[in-house]
């Protein structure tokens, strides 16, 4: 019996929050009954600072820069590692891709109200962990062939 690679998926996500202390959800046609933080699998090679950029700004219309990692998931059943990023707004509007994303907008959210929009477990742990985040796990991207080369680094930047 040979050596088989392992088959994960990685998805990333970020928390993001406007001046009012709101924080940017959205609903997918896909889970329709929760909200939960813009984000999306990342692309093989796709270092993941740059993934959760393109699938913010793919999802939602909006530029973002990630400051740090919140936490990291495992979905054993589905074979996905989630990486959630605390990030913080560049530009832009809201603007979503009718096909994917019912809808997105800024909500107020606390312990006391998260379980009136985010209703799945998985979402809403990730979510208030993120919020609740004083530090962040540093983060590093490089490549090693033929030699090191730091594409992005991302470390307690609180």
């Amino acid at each position: 019996m040979g050596y088989e690679h392992p088959k994960h998926i990685i998805a990333v996500s970020a928390l993001v929050k406007n001046e009012k202390d709101e924080v940017l959800l959205l609903r997918t046609h896909l889970r329709s009954d929760t909200w939960e933080m813009p984000g999306g699998n990342v692309e093989i090679g796709e270092p993941l600072d740059e993934a959760v950029r393109r699938e913010f700004f793919e999802e939602t219309g909006i530029l973002i820069r990630p400051i740090g990692i919140t936490g990291v998931y495992y979905n054993a059943t589905r074979h996905v590692l989630a990486v959630v990023f605390k990030a913080v707004y560049i530009g832009g509007d809201i603007k979503i891709q009718p096909k994917e994303i019912l809808e997105a907008r800024y909500i107020l959210l606390d312990d006391s109200n998260i379980g009136q929009y985010i209703t799945r477990p998985q979402q809403k742990s990730r979510t208030l962990d993120a919020m609740k985040a004083k530090h962040f796990v540093p983060y590093e991207a490089c490549e090693v062939s033929p030699e090191y080369n730091l594409l992005s680094r991302l470390h307690n930047e609180c």
